[in-house]
């Protein structure tokens, strides 16, 4: 749910995925034609529209044009439903708060008996209690029920990469690793498998995120100058580029087995055989991390989950996380979240220093579990415990240097995203 033109798009394929299975789904939104917009509003002015589900922007929801229009179904005893999709964004304690969505309180207030479901892969438990409060759902204990699931993804291999300014090493280090993973697909035996399924050595689809435009632009254009299938996605892309090039990657296209793309990429995506996300440059949040490694290997095979860390990147980070605006007014909700923010990247750093413990466990840990998962050799610590401090200690500049380096404003620079 929101008004960029990336998850539009998204919105889009999935309400033709919901068509093709012949269930009458519309959305409403800025690149919504005319004549759409007015069948939609006059579907819903009948009061017993014909559609079964509408895709609408929290943004939307605030409007008392399209309030009217949906209390008219209400007294029609046709809405059935209420979904809030990424609903960690109601809690200033989430990692992409959006004021709009708190005022979805007006759902349960106007139609106090319409199920109100909230879906989100990221909510740690404070999360969880602010989504309950803010839109009331608190105040019917009997009627409500929680459901979750461990952040436990057994099938992911998570690994810190760990590199500096000074040995910038990432595009080598990944390069290496993805051709090797074409030999291995080439070899007579794996290929001769291959060619009885139809699939394309090359067929190893990934994601790799960055924060600046143009370094998505500059990457992209270096992995098709040594063979591999990368495309670049962001928003500054035509809207016909970007659905081209989502269409191609989900459909296993030549040429686009990689997506390289700024954090937005993947909201709503869900491509099956993604088989690794890289991290090239440190995220801003905890959960922005997981969420984004966590579009890997949704079939259930093993998939890789790459993180290249350097402490100047984290000062980067840093650096951009405290200038980013609180809002005009300085509002205490803007104030928590930015305080939110702050904390989540601090404990995402922790993460990726910590050489102690399994990688898995410690994602668990932070969205509030205490059971430690059973992890199957499927992070960089199980794998290999001495050789992970050394890679750290051999791989990252010292705090020394990296602390005399931003005292110099090294690290003060802005990316775009």
């Amino acid at each position: 749910m929101g008004p960029s033109g990336l998850l539009i798009t998204l919105q889009m394929n999935q309400v033709e995925a919901l068509k093709a299975s012949d269930v009458d789904a519309r959305t409403l939104n800025s690149n919504t034609t005319l004549a759409e917009r007015d069948y939609i509003y006059a579907d819903l002015a009948t009061g017993h529209p014909l559609m079964r589900l509408l895709y609408v922007t929290p943004e939307l929801c605030s409007g008392d044009h399209f309030r009217r229009k949906l209390k008219l179904v209400y007294e029609q005893h046709e809405l059935a439903r209420i979904v809030v999709d990424e609903a960690h964004c109601i809690s200033e304690w989430g990692h992409d708060f959006r004021k709009d969505f708190k005022r979805l309180s007006w759902f349960r207030e106007t139609f106090p008996d319409v199920p109100v479901m909230c879906l989100t892969a990221t909510a740690n438990e404070q999360v969880r209690h602010d989504v309950l409060t803010t839109l009331g759902l608190d105040k019917t204990p009997g009627k409500l029920k929680i459901f979750s699931m461990t952040a436990h993804r057994p099938n992911l291999h998570l690994e810190v990469r760990f590199t500096s300014d000074e040995a910038n090493d990432r595009y080598d280090d990944f390069v290496t690793w993805l051709k090797g993973v074409y030999d291995r697909r080439a070899a007579v035996d794996r290929k001769a498998e291959l060619d009885a399924i139809g699939e394309r050595v090359e067929n190893v689809p990934g994601i790799i995120y960055t924060i600046s435009r143009d370094e998505v632009e500059s990457l992209a254009a270096a992995l098709r100058h040594d063979g591999i299938g990368a495309r670049p996605f962001h928003a500054k892309l035509p809207n016909q580029v970007k659905e081209e090039t989502l269409a191609k990657w989900i459909a296993n296209d030549p040429g686009y087995d990689v997506i390289v793309a700024t954090t937005a990429f993947g909201m709503g995506i869900d491509k099956e055989n993604v088989r690794f996300v890289v991290h090239w440059r440190l995220p801003k949040s905890f959960e922005g991390y997981y969420q984004e490694a966590g579009r890997a290997g949704r079939d259930g095979n093993a998939s890789y989950c790459f993180l290249y860390y350097s402490r100047e990147d984290r000062d980067r980070v840093c650096n951009l996380v405290m200038r980013e605006p609180v809002s005009k007014n300085a509002s205490a909700d803007g104030i928590i979240n930015k305080q939110a923010r702050q904390m989540s990247l601090s404990r995402l750093v922790a993460y990726c220093e910590d050489t102690g413990c399994c990688r898995h466990a410690a994602i668990c840990r932070y969205f509030g579990e205490t059971q430690v998962p059973a992890c199957d050799y499927a992070c960089d610590w199980h794998k290999d415990p001495q050789g992970l401090k050394r890679r750290m200690a051999r791989g990252l500049a010292s705090e020394e240097w990296v602390s005399t380096q931003r005292e110099e404003g090294m690290y003060d620079e802005y990316w775009s995203e």
